[in-house]
């Protein structure tokens, strides 16, 4: 075992040839309910049906009311709709699904393409107010979030470079 410390940490083991990683010594996250990623540029949030199951309930309204007016299909699931400002139409002063908001939403920031690389993560970080405080997010914790979210950055990245048509 290799011991490293960091902000925040002490005395934090990883195991002997176990891949390296910049975030080893942990990250510190706590969402502020900001906005930040919910607003502005336009981007993709995949919702699975359950997931859309459960924000429909959530809101109290019919299935077919949300996925016609808040959702887009696509694939095995939807995409959410955007206002004509660019924010997530779920995004009201906060985010009105925030209990149940998807997967995609709930693992931010920790994507795959986030944690790549120190320079990725600075890049989100410069983003995002909640990155660098909060609770201190493990190396494991990490891995696992990234590992629930890839099948979703998968689905997205076929989005966004094939446009859905494999």
């Amino acid at each position: 075992m290799h011991r490293h410390t960091g902000p925040g940490i002490v005395d934090l083991e990883v195991p002997s040839g176990a891949r390296r990683y910049f975030f080893d010594s942990g990250l510190r996250f706590a969402c502020t309910r900001c906005g930040a990623c919910c607003t502005g540029e336009p981007g993709i949030v995949y919702v699975s049906r359950e997931e859309s199951l459960e924000i429909s309930s959530f809101l109290g309204l019919d299935f077919g009311v949300v996925t016609g007016r808040m959702l887009d299909p696509f694939r095995d699931g939807f995409t959410v709709r955007e206002a004509e400002d660019g924010r997530c139409i779920f995004y009201e002063n906060g985010c009105v699904v925030y209990p149940v908001r998807p997967l995609q939403c709930s693992t931010f920031p920790f994507w795959f393409q986030n944690v790549r690389s120190q320079k990725a993560w600075e890049q989100v970080r410069a983003r995002c107010p909640g990155i660098g405080s909060g609770r201190l997010f493990t190396r494991e914790e990490i891995i696992m979030l990234v590992h629930a979210s890839y099948p979703v950055y998968l689905k997205v990245a076929d989005l966004i470079y094939t446009g859905g048509c494999r």
